[in-house]
């Protein structure tokens, strides 16, 4: 088997696991509501906005910060949306340790 069968086979075995199915599923109902959709794209908006000016050494902005709690407070308070962020969690966790393991296998050369 060479390289490539191994990752269109890794690929396969991504999509049929449950952490993917589970949270694509969920994700394509949760976005098929506007207002759940509009609500979920503007956090996520915000969360990258602060996330980017973490990465690029601005600083914290105190009061982005505290609205992107307060948003996520708010948008947890649904069960729908709090399973969302769960399952979303739960597979980019497993996309981390895939990275990790390949990551760790080629680092002599990196």
């Amino acid at each position: 088997m060479n390289v490539y069968d191994t990752a269109n086979n890794l690929a396969r075995e991504i999509r049929e696991s449950d952490e993917y199915k589970s949270y694509k599923k969920l994700k394509n109902e949760i976005m098929s509501s506007e207002d759940s959709k509009n609500k979920i794209q503007e956090f996520e908006k915000l969360r990258y906005d602060v996330q980017l000016m973490q990465y690029t050494g601005e600083g914290k902005d105190e009061e982005k910060t505290k609205k992107l709690e307060e948003m996520y407070t708010m948008l947890v308070q649904d069960e729908q949306i709090k399973q969302y962020f769960d399952l979303e969690v739960k597979f980019n966790v497993m996309i981390a340790d895939i990275n990790k393991i390949i990551a760790e296998a080629i680092r002599d050369v990196l």
